[in-house]
């Protein structure tokens, strides 16, 4: 062993056991703030990051290659970079608290000497993100902030009326509504942080394996099985971890390979777990982070969030069921008998506690009137109190404190790439950029709004390309966020427009994570997935339509009846005849004037003149008799010849 690697393997068993501190830390001022009494901000948003930049260095180092020819010099040069970080970082952090408690007790106004360590901070924590989250996030930050630095010189809607250094400091970094400190953050160690840490607790408390197998069960007698089970325990799961690449990950290592058994091509079975996965993030009633941050953004209110979101994720859930079917009688695959290790034991059911329980808890809670934080926080003790009926975590009860740090260190992750976010909130909001983009987007549309909702389409889709959930929630609603409400369309709806995009984004090429993620598992090429992950994955991008055209779907919003089950009833039948068009199967093989016909009649069924959908429906309820009867002659043929 050389010299670097025994200097690196040391220095980052110091950093490790130094990192499990912080995370207790973290995780313990979560759950006293969600659940026991109230921090004051400035010292939890400070706490949080200086806890969170030494998880982030942590983490940095865990995932750093050593060369074996390295020098011990070079592993030195890292160490003394990443200690001078940290160094750097506690000092913007601690200048942080001491501006605002000057500000709280007297007339402040921050100085050019309080800006430098302001830029150290911005500098430590843009690096950090780079390190965790790769350069696109970086990027976002970056852009942030020597766009107030130096946009005064860029030419068109682009150029501002300048910023000091001082101005830069204040708006990016000593700032509690925007910037690295601002609302965002607030929300996320205030309420996401507690659901992080519960999630990755119900994890790793077994409910994960038990949904797995209600999941086999619950969908034994469908051709499609474990196809169809992994897209039943994604959604469930995806309650759970609040990540695309976590939930591939997490379920994908067992459903993969049964579904490349069942006969389907690897290609496909690894296109529709990341399909699925990724749609665990609008399923209620966690959705991840991101529906947290967009229940204080909206100001509507979480159980209301869970509540719009249902609908258009039953859909999703529906078109990915429709894909399977039609592609399993594609492939000639039957329904297969269960076998034993398939049924449920009694332990299975004992354990399925561990996933109720809690999330009754939750939606309890909220029905109560508790705040969110306060669910989560219920949700946890639950959890807690449930675990020893696990046999599992009886026989290593450490199973439980593990996954404590784990959902710490995840929240510490996630506050890294916020740090990103809040430098973008405070330039757009510092400059107006935003509402520039608004205009220019308005211009672009002109009078449609099927048009400006393709534009922002295209930009959510550009702006989230490989980057988590949450922070391509939050960067694409920044930005087309105003555009879009400038149509008349409202928050709620807007928001939830972006967020399907933003969650579309992993799965859109060339930068389909949640693609590539699930693509090596199933041995599969990674383009060709993220291409048929597109493909299963095209009703993500027709539902935001929907609701934004029909906010009826959403309940919460101009609810009505008639015209609900109305609307819900064509949806279905769009997405049908969508499914086995892009297949081009249903039945039998499907003509190519067929598939253009059912393209056609499925995306008329949608629109809002009756003159135009019910001729739609007509046409694709012929095409649907016209295949069942084709099919059966189909059969009776080939059983005459037989």
């Amino acid at each position: 062993m050389t010299d670097a690697t025994l200097v690196a393997s040391g220095t980052t068993r110091v950093f490790k056991i130094v990192s499990m501190f912080a995370c207790f830390a973290l995780g313990a001022i979560a759950i006293y703030s969600s659940g026991v009494g109230l921090i004051d901000p400035k010292f939890h948003r400070a706490a949080g990051f200086a806890l969170a930049l030494i998880v982030g260095v942590a983490v940095s180092r865990s995932g750093m290659r050593v060369a074996k020819e390295q020098s011990a010099a070079k592993a030195g040069v890292r160490l003394g970079v990443d200690v001078l970080m940290i160094a750097a970082g506690l000092w913007s952090i601690w200048s942080f608290h001491f501006v605002q408690t000057q500000m709280e007790t007297a007339l402040y106004d921050v100085t050019n000497r309080d800006a430098w360590p302001a830029l150290a901070g911005l500098v430590v924590f843009l690096e950090l993100c780079r390190r965790i989250w790769g350069w696109g996030l970086f990027g976002v930050g970056a852009f942030g902030v020597l766009y107030l630095m130096y946009g005064q010189n860029l030419p068109g809607i682009l150029e501002h009326t300048g910023f000091s250094l001082k101005e830069v400091a204040e708006a990016l970094w000593y700032n509690t509504n925007k910037g690295v400190f601002g609302s965002v953050t607030n929300i996320v160690l205030s309420t996401v942080f507690i659901f992080i840490i519960f999630g990755v607790l119900l994890e790793g408390t077994g409910a994960g394996d038990t949904l797995l197998k209600f999941a086999f069960l619950a969908t034994r007698r469908t051709r499609g099985g474990p196809a169809h089970a992994a897209i039943l325990a994604s959604s469930l799961f995806g309650t759970m971890s609040g990540s695309t690449v976590a939930n591939i990950v997490g379920t994908g290592t067992f459903t993969i390979p049964m579904i490349k058994k069942r006969g389907f091509s690897p290609t496909f079975a690894a296109g529709i777990e990341a399909t699925a996965s990724s749609g665990g993030q609008i399923m209620p009633p966690i959705m991840g982070a991101a529906a947290l941050v967009m229940a204080d953004l909206t100001g509507a209110g979480y159980l209301n969030i869970i509540i719009a979101a249902l609908v258009p994720a039953l859909f999703y859930y529906f078109s990915l069921f429709s894909a399977v079917t039609v592609e399993a009688r594609k492939q000639g695959i039957e329904v297969q008998p269960l076998t034993m290790d398939d049924r449920i034991t009694r332990v299975d059911l004992i354990n399925s506690v561990l996933f109720v329980g809690p999330i009754v808890t939750v939606i309890g809670s909220l029905l109560a009137g508790l705040s969110t934080s306060a669910a989560g926080f219920y949700a946890v003790v639950a959890l807690l109190a449930l675990s020893v009926i696990n046999p599992d975590v009886r026989k290593n009860p450490l199973k439980v404190w593990q996954s404590f740090l784990k959902g710490a260190q995840s929240g510490a992750t996630l506050l890294i790439a916020i740090a990103a976010i809040g430098i973008l909130v405070g330039s757009l909001d510092s400059t107006g950029l935003g509402l520039k983009l608004a205009n220019v987007i308005a211009e672009i549309r002109g009078e449609s709004l099927f048009s400006a909702l393709l534009v922002a389409m295209a930009g959510a889709l550009v702006l989230g390309m490989g980057m988590p959930t949450l922070p391509a929630y939050l960067i694409i609603i920044l930005v087309m966020g105003p555009a879009i409400q400038a149509l008349g369309v409202s928050m709620l709806t807007a928001h939830m427009f972006v967020f399907y995009y933003g969650v579309a984004s992993s799965l859109t090429p060339p930068v389909a994570i949640a693609a590539y993620a699930a693509a090596p598992i199933a041995q599969a090429n990674p383009l060709m997935t993220a291409f048929m992950s597109f493909r299963l994955g095209m009703a993500k991008f027709i539902i935001p339509f929907v609701f934004a055209f029909y906010p009826t779907i959403l309940i919460i919003e101009e609810f009505s009846l008639l015209p609900f089950i109305w609307i819900v009833a064509r949806t279905g039948f769009c997405i049908w005849l969508f499914s086995s068009a892009l297949s081009g199967y249903d039945r039998r093989k499907l003509s190519a004037p067929e598939i253009v016909v059912r393209f056609v009649a499925a995306f008329s069924a949608l629109a809002l003149s009756p003159a135009i959908h019910l001729p739609a429906i007509a046409v694709g309820l012929a095409l649907i008799f016209w295949d069942i009867r084709a099919g059966r002659s189909s059969n009776t043929n080939s059983g005459d010849t037989t």
